[in-house]
């Protein structure tokens, strides 16, 4: 059975180095995901815990901004 990130403690994981990648790899990889979801993600309303987390997320931007 594979093993997930979940099944351990945070701090028994290493951090892996995140490969470099140009940025025509990344606008293609890009493009080949809005195509795979745009259908899936369009014709979906977003969940109310979603609308919460992207509240919180602009309260946190809004603070951050006030202490700088």
């Amino acid at each position: 059975m594979a093993q997930l990130a979940t099944d351990f403690a945070s701090d028994a994981l290493a951090q892996a180095p995140m490969p470099g990648l140009s940025g025509e790899t990344r606008n293609r990889l890009g493009r080949a995901l809005r195509e795979a979801y745009v259908d899936t993600c369009e014709s979906r309303p977003i969940t109310d815990v979603q609308v919460e987390l992207l509240l919180r997320l602009r309260q946190k931007e809004r603070d951050q901004r006030r202490g700088a």
